[in-house]
């Protein structure tokens, strides 16, 4: 999910999210993965173009390793896609829909660019059990 908005975000993306200032639109390679850290939560930053920015978790979904920001940019139809760098599973970057198959989804975050910075809303409580299976942190 993205948007290109001149103005700042006036509300939250949905019940119970935030919006982080996470970086510079500058900082991200154009068509490559960067992992950031925002609010205790590491999240994978993909910059498909001039303007547009995606979000998902940085941890891979079916193993818990922080990795997803490697993984390999691509297409399905009009669907942006990354695909794991670990076992290649493919997941679409707007829903977080597995596309290999049947398997867990990627959690995907609402992105602002405004005024040459990235926003990224994130849920206010950390997610149920931890990030990583098992409950690690």
């Amino acid at each position: 999910m993205t948007a290109t908005l001149p103005e700042a975000p006036t509300r939250p993306a949905g019940p119970a999210t935030a919006w982080h200032d996470v970086c510079a639109l500058t900082d991200l390679e154009p068509l490559w993965g960067e992992a950031a850290r925002v609010a205790g939560r590491q999240v994978a930053l993909y910059r498909v173009d001039a303007t547009t920015v995606l979000a998902a978790d940085h941890r891979d979904p079916r193993t818990g390793a922080c990795v997803m920001a490697r993984g390999i940019l691509g297409s399905r139809g009009a669907a942006v896609t990354v695909a794991s760098p670990l076992h290649k599973e493919v997941y679409d970057l707007g829903s977080g829909r597995c596309l290999s198959g049947e398997g867990p989804e990627l959690p995907v975050h609402p992105v602002l660019v405004r005024d040459g910075r990235v926003l990224v809303a994130l849920p206010s409580a950390p997610p149920v059990g931890g990030e990583a299976p098992g409950g690690r942190p």
